[in-house]
């Protein structure tokens, strides 16, 4: 193989790695926002609940006052009662009497209700507050890994960043412009050539030129695609002997 092309494959290579480097970068505070999102959205219900059950809560305490209110209103009246001159004087502290019983009778009624709800409620506030701190326990973990595993990409990605400035010094200048204009367009800039066809864009290339690809003392580009080529030695695999180049017909050529 040419030895300009080994090299921009190299650089290829480092490209790709980069490349996913890069990317899990860039998704990392994604993947972190996305989960303290659903985490500020589960704190936020738990909020409405708990609010919920507060309301409920003191709704409770202004029945429960109500009652108290009309049950003093009610022995007041009977006291009254006793002060009574007449039958219409005494009609009408029965009447007042008989409209606090009802409203008590409605306040209990009410007060039934709103324990009922609070069972409900208090249960779904308990739920909501173990399964948020069983997420929190998991959203600092995801932080810390990903705090971690970025480090590591960005260590790595110096690394790559180095040795891609050492392959590109080895590169003549004019292979690598023709690299970095090809890359601008797609991430496979340099492609096998097997079968007599390019291994990126399958079209068929002139016999000429891939016994020219074959001899490796230059480099060539796809007459279509227009990515460099490289000869890709084909490689058959016998049952008894493992694999090893291939003959014309596809058979293992014996190279003992």
């Amino acid at each position: 193989m040419n030895h300009d092309i080994e090299k921009a494959l190299h650089l290829q290579r480092i490209d790709m790695q980069r490349s996913d480097l890069e990317k899990e970068i860039a998704a990392l505070p994604k993947h972190i926002a996305v989960i303290e999102q659903q985490l500020g959205s589960h704190q936020r219900q738990l909020d409405a609940d708990r609010a919920t059950l507060a309301a409920n809560q003191k709704d409770r305490r202004a029945q429960d006052a109500d009652v108290q209110t009309h049950q003093q209103k009610i022995s007041k009246l009977r006291e009254q009662m006793m002060t009574a001159k007449n039958n219409e004087q005494y009609r009408a502290f029965q009447h007042e009497i008989t409209f606090c019983e009802e409203s008590i009778s409605k306040c209990e009624d009410r007060i039934l209700v709103l324990m009922e709800q609070t069972e409900q409620l208090e249960a779904n506030v308990k739920t909501a507050e173990a399964a948020l701190a069983k997420e929190k326990v998991h959203v600092d973990g995801e932080k810390d890994a990903a705090r971690k595993r970025t480090a590591a990409d960005q260590a790595k990605l110096k690394e790559l960043l180095a040795e891609r400035t050492q392959v590109q010094a080895a590169l003549p200048a004019s292979v690598y412009t023709a690299y970095e204009r090809i890359r601008r367009r797609t991430p496979i800039v340099v492609a096998a050539a097997y079968g007599g066809r390019c291994g990126a864009c399958q079209l068929e290339l002139r016999p000429q030129m891939m016994q020219e690809i074959r001899r490796g003392d230059g480099i060539y580009y796809c007459e279509n695609c227009r990515r460099m080529l490289y000869y890709n030695v084909p490689v058959a695999f016998d049952p008894a002997t493992g694999p090893g180049p291939a003959a014309a017909d596809g058979k293992r050529v014996d190279m003992s």
